[in-house]
């Protein structure tokens, strides 16, 4: 998907939320349209060598009484450079709205680098909206950990690595 792409989803309300995983890098807008519209937006990232993913996810909220949960985890190695944008907007009069948005960022080598953008537009009352985002490392204690339990410190990270990316 070239970065000039966009891809819009309109959601409406059905029995069970919808679900959105995002594999690829560009701009996704997500359209929450009818009252009672739910969704579950995932997208699970890993680069390595001179790799770059620039992914923006905009969740709009055009209609009250609306739910939606945004996580995006990436992983980058090497010379690897990811950057998450991520928007919650709320229109005026769409209240009872509840909106959570998740970057999270591991860096593995000290060429990797990451960007997590987490932006907030509220223009009503009566809602939950926040963010978080991060961009890290693997915490030394827990590579010592598994180490001292057998592991290589490779099969450490890996392990570590997966866990992370798990969207679940």
């Amino acid at each position: 998907m070239s970065q000039s792409q966009v891809t819009t989803h309109t959601i409406r309300k059905t029995d069970q939320p919808t679900s959105l995983v995002l594999t690829e890098a560009g701009e996704y807008h997500v359209i929450l349209a009818e009252a009672g519209a739910e969704v579950e937006i995932a997208g699970s990232f890993q680069l390595a060598g001179s790799g770059q993913l620039d992914l923006q996810v905009i969740i709009h909220h055009q209609a009250p009484h609306t739910r939606a949960n945004t996580t995006l985890k990436g992983v980058a190695r090497d010379r690897a450079r990811i950057r998450f944008v991520g928007r919650i907007i709320i229109d005026k009069d769409c209240g009872d709205t509840n909106s959570f948005l998740t970057e999270r960022i591991l860096l593995l080598s000290d060429e990797a680098k990451a960007e997590a953008v987490p932006d907030l537009e509220i223009l009503t009352d009566d809602v939950k909206c926040s963010h978080a985002a991060s961009v890290s490392r693997i915490p030394e204690e827990q590579l010592f950990y598994l180490m001292s339990r057998g592991l290589p410190r490779a099969e450490a990270e890996a392990l570590v690595v997966e866990g992370f990316l798990t969207l679940t």
